[in-house]
């Protein structure tokens, strides 16, 4: 810890979550949450953090999103360091803070103290928060002041580039009241033959009367591990729109969680997922409700092909104090295999008597009869399987406002049936 220049406020806060991980780590998992991810395979002494002369090294990544629109900033963050920032002038002028959180945390303790790791990602949840919290390097954070609106996104990029590479970055969004952003973010391999790890956390913190658009795009190569927690904290009459794809790594566990904080806050999720090969990617979702009148609405769509598996389980939460809450959440597979799997866990806990609440999931196959009329009016089986999954992922795609990111998804889509370029 001497060779980070830290304040003592991080330091104390990596210490304190250090001795949580000691405790944790050899204590059994939540079977709820777990007990359909196997991690046997998993051996964390594989990986290792780069030094810091050596991580931000140069390296060439194939983004998806960094060339399909106009950015007002973005940084880049490589093996666990940053290695770039850009931020427009006109919006350092009015207060905006982007950038590398390490740095930004050290220079501006009033605002990330209170924060950082205290009221969404916390480090007792369980051993992979606890990891993040002891040993997160960087990472991103966005911090809008009250009464600022910044009309264009911003982009993120989290890389690795070397073999073995681990990264425990950070995400930190703050929206003071009547604030709003975009920010667009992806993480990526530079090579598809790299193995790597990333322990990661996201917090999304709005303030009142605040509007986030947050997309994170989940692009690794398919030999890392992804293990993430994410949380996101909406105060009265904010509105989160929190988009996630999960494409690439081995396996995948996102633990998420959408709390409505504050009367008249709204949420909506939105989920794509193309998983092949042998992915495993797992997602746990919670929408708590824990104030009156607050709207949450959940979407995931995932599409399974070859030996791939997903994993859903959705809870809704509502507390005596929610009255008038309307909670959704759905989640519909799309098997373009028989070997591929599903499981898809929906749930409601209510404690409050005047709600409406809704859920389901469902999944199925591909209907080979929709295939041959595709292929007798002149498609290939490739072109027919893109068109019909193209369909079943519309329904998110109409929800989701940014055109950068529909297009990306589509692309990415039609790479991962093998037709794209």
């Amino acid at each position: 810890m001497t060779t980070r220049n830290e304040p003592g406020w991080i330091t104390d806060l990596r210490r304190k979550a250090f001795d949580v991980y000691s405790q944790k780590a050899t204590s059994p998992l939540d079977p709820e949450e777990f007990k359909r991810i196997d991690l046997r395979a998993f051996r964390a002494d594989d990986y290792r953090l780069l030094a810091p002369a050596n991580a931000a090294a140069p390296a060439e990544f194939a983004t998806l999103l960094a060339d399909r629109a106009r950015f007002v900033g973005e940084v880049t963050h490589v093996n666990g360091r940053t290695s770039r920032v850009t931020l427009n002038e006109g919006l350092t002028k009015q207060g905006v803070l982007f950038g590398d959180l390490a740095a930004l945390a050290r220079d501006h303790r009033e605002i990330f103290e209170p924060r950082l790791m205290t009221l969404a990602v916390r480090p007792e949840t369980d051993r992979f928060s606890a990891w993040h919290a002891a040993f997160w390097t960087g990472g991103t954070v966005l911090y809008v002041p009250r009464r600022v609106n910044i009309e264009e996104p911003l982009h993120s990029l989290i890389g690795l580039s070397e073999p073995n590479a681990a990264d425990f970055s950070h995400t930190l969004v703050i929206l003071e009241e009547e604030a709003s952003a975009t920010l667009l973010e992806e993480t990526a391999s530079a090579r598809a033959d790299l193995t790597g790890l990333h322990v990661g956390a996201v917090e999304l913190l709005l303030g009142p009367h605040s509007q986030l658009r947050y997309v994170q795009l989940q692009n690794w190569s398919p030999r890392t591990y992804h293990f993430a927690h994410q949380a996101g904290h909406v105060d009265r009459s904010a509105r989160l729109q929190w988009t996630v794809g999960g494409l690439g790594s081995r396996l995948a566990h996102i633990h998420q969680h959408v709390s409505l904080d504050g009367a008249g806050a709204e949420a909506q999720v939105n989920g794509v997922t193309f998983a092949t090969d042998r992915q495993h990617i797992s997602y746990y979702t919670q929408q708590t409700h824990r104030a009156p009148s607050t709207t949450s609405d959940l979407l995931y769509k995932e599409v399974l092909r070859d030996k791939a598996r997903v994993t859903w389980r959705g809870m809704i939460k509502v507390e005596k104090a929610a009255q008038k809450t309307d909670g959704y959440q759905r989640s519909d597979a799309l098997l373009l295999s028989s070997t591929a799997r599903c499981d898809s866990i929906p749930g409601l806990e209510i404690e409050a008597d005047d709600v409406r609440c809704t859920h389901g999931a469902t999944a199925g196959r591909v209907d080979e009869e929709q295939i041959f009329y595709c292929m007798c009016r002149g498609l290939s089986r490739f072109e027919a399987m893109h068109l019909i999954v193209e369909g079943f992922f519309h329904s998110v795609y109409d929800r989701i406002p940014v055109e950068a990111v529909r297009e990306t998804l589509s692309k990415t889509v039609e790479r991962k049936l093998g037709i794209g370029r």
